[in-house]
């Protein structure tokens, strides 16, 4: 296998007017897809952002012409396993993967997850994908919740992982979303706008907060039974938990939902699944493909005793 050594990320920004008055952690995480806001806030309090040189706090105020560096310490290794789990491949070439991952499979190790996760897959898949990305999250671009299946994308060489965060980033990627919620929506589409963060005071869980990060939702309806409906989901936004909070806050939680709302006879998970992906192929991004994931058996099963 081959193996690379972490090493520190260095980036150096300079602010434009536009950003003028704004706080440094929002500036920093708003030119660094790839760092939560939270993930800034204590890079920042470390001392590994610095604004005009001088360390600073998380709500200290960026302006015109100023210069933060920001230093993201190379991560300590995880003792990760190449293991034979079985993924579905929908697509494969010597840039990325469009996998389908099935519900109950963690995206990568942590706590309470040491292995028996995708990534763990991945590398039994492909033994080069350790260090991509610069993260010990190998090829990882971006998540679905452990209960929810559907499309990943995974990148396999660091080129195609700037490639794809930066599509992220500016919103090129095309997501879709098949959801069950309980409760009859009104009306065909819509949207939900309500920014996210973490619960003040439920921590494991987030929520809508007036300062939380801008989460944007949009929806059509595509079937309606006595007491649920079928939505496809179209997320601006990739805010943890997007979809299942920002349907919650209307009172149509996902059926099956147990954080959100409530537990279903239906299912034992959230009906929720990435149905269709589309992006450019990374790294040229010379094509724009779109990709499909039927919708599994569970969430076949939960459908058909709706009539």
């Amino acid at each position: 296998m081959t193996t690379t050594t972490p090493q520190a990320d260095a980036r150096r920004l300079v602010v434009t007017s536009a950003a003028d008055g704004g706080r440094l952690d929002r500036y920093v995480q708003s030119q660094c897809a790839d760092l939560s806001r939270s993930r800034v806030a204590v890079l920042t309090r470390e001392g590994h952002v610095t604004l005009n040189g001088a360390t600073a706090k998380p709500a200290s105020l960026v302006h015109g012409g100023d210069v933060v560096e920001v230093v993201v310490p190379a991560p300590i290794p995880l003792d990760l396993v190449a293991q034979e789990i079985p993924i579905t491949v929908v697509y494969q070439d010597a840039h990325l993967l469009v996998v389908d991952k099935p519900a109950g499979l963690t995206v990568h190790p942590g706590p309470g997850h040491p292995d028996r996760t995708l990534v763990n897959a991945l590398l039994a898949m492909v033994p080069d994908l350790a260090g991509i990305g610069g993260t010990m999250r190998p090829g990882i671009v971006h998540r679905l919740d452990k209960d929810t299946s559907g499309l990943m994308i995974v990148a396999k060489t660091d080129a195609a992982h700037r490639s794809l965060s930066a599509q992220l980033k500016e919103r090129h990627v095309k997501k879709t979303y098949v959801a069950l919620v309980d409760g009859v929506v009104k009306g065909d589409v819509g949207e939900i706008d309500g920014p996210i963060a973490r619960h003040p005071v439920h921590r494991q869980r987030m929520a809508i907060v007036e300062d939380g990060r801008d989460a944007l939702t949009r929806y059509a309806v595509v079937g309606r039974y006595a007491a649920h409906t079928l939505v496809e989901v179209y997320p601006v936004t990739g805010r943890t938990h997007q979809i299942r909070v920002h349907f919650a806050s209307l009172g149509y939680p996902l059926v099956g939902d147990a954080v959100y709302g409530k537990r279903s006879p239906l299912l034992e998970r959230h009906f929720l699944h990435a149905a269709r992906l589309g992006f450019w192929l990374a790294p040229e991004d010379a094509e724009f493909r779109e990709f499909e994931s039927p919708l599994p058996d569970d969430l076949r099963a939960a459908l058909a005793p709706l009539g």
